[in-house]
C-alpha cells in the first residue's frame, strides 16, 4: 500500500507548474496513483455530452489531479509550506511541522 504526506482536507501549496505558489485545500487523494486533487487548482477543460433527454453538454472546467510530490502542506501555526516530519504522542504517531513543531 502506498501512503502520501498529504491527506484529505489538508492546506497545501503548489511548489511547481502553472499554479506555483497558490494555496488550495485537498479535496481527493489517489495514493495508488500517487496524484491528488486541490480545490480550485490545475483547472482543465472537459467536453461533457448530454447523456438524458434535456441536459445539456458543452465545455466545463473541472480540477485535475497533480502528482503529490508537486505539493507540500502549509502549516496552520507558521503558515509555510513544511514537510512532514513524524513524532510519538502517547500510543499515536502524529505529523509535525519540520519549521515549529506544531502537529499538522
Amino acid at each position: 500500500m502506498n501512503t502520501l504526506h498529504v491527506k484529505k482536507g489538508d492546506e497545501v501549496m503548489i511548489i511547481s507548474g502553472k499554479d506555483k505558489g497558490k494555496k488550495g485545500k485537498v479535496l481527493e487523494v489517489s495514493p495508488s496513483e500517487g496524484k491528488v486533487i486541490v480545490e480550485g487548482r490545475n483547472m482543465v477543460t472537459k467536453h461533457v455530452k448530454p447523456r438524458r433527454q434535456g441536459e445539456l453538454g458543452g465545455i466545463v472546467k473541472a480540477e485535475g489531479p497533480l502528482y503529490a510530490c508537486k505539493v507540500m502542506p502549509v502549516c496552520p501555526k507558521c503558515n509555510k509550506a513544511t514537510r512532514v516530519g513524524h513524532k510519538i504522542e502517547g500510543d499515536k504517531k502524529v505529523r509535525v511541522c519540520k519549521h515549529c513543531g506544531a502537529q499538522l
